[in-house]
C-alpha cells in the first residue's frame, strides 16, 4: 500500500502545483520504498476552493500581524 508522508502547494506559470512524497509498505508492515514522489497541476474546481481555504486559514492564523 502506498501512504503519504508529505504534500506542498506552490504557485507556478501552470497554475497551483501540488508536489508529495509517498512510501510504500507490504501487508505485513514491511516497508517497500521510501521517498517516493509524483506531483500535479490542481485543475479540479474542488480541489482549488480546498487549496484556497488552506491558504486563507494559514494567512488569518499564522501570517497576521498583531
Amino acid at each position: 500500500m502506498k501512504i503519504l508522508t508529505s504534500y506542498t502547494k506552490f504557485t507556478t506559470g501552470e497554475g497551483e502545483r501540488v508536489t508529495f512524497t509517498y512510501s510504500e509498505v507490504s501487508d505485513k508492515g514491511e516497508l517497500i520504498s521510501q521517498n517516493n514522489r509524483g506531483n500535479f497541476i490542481a485543475i479540479d474546481s474542488e480541489l482549488l476552493k480546498h487549496i484556497e481555504a488552506v491558504d486563507k486559514y494559514i494567512s488569518n492564523n499564522y501570517l497576521k500581524e498583531d
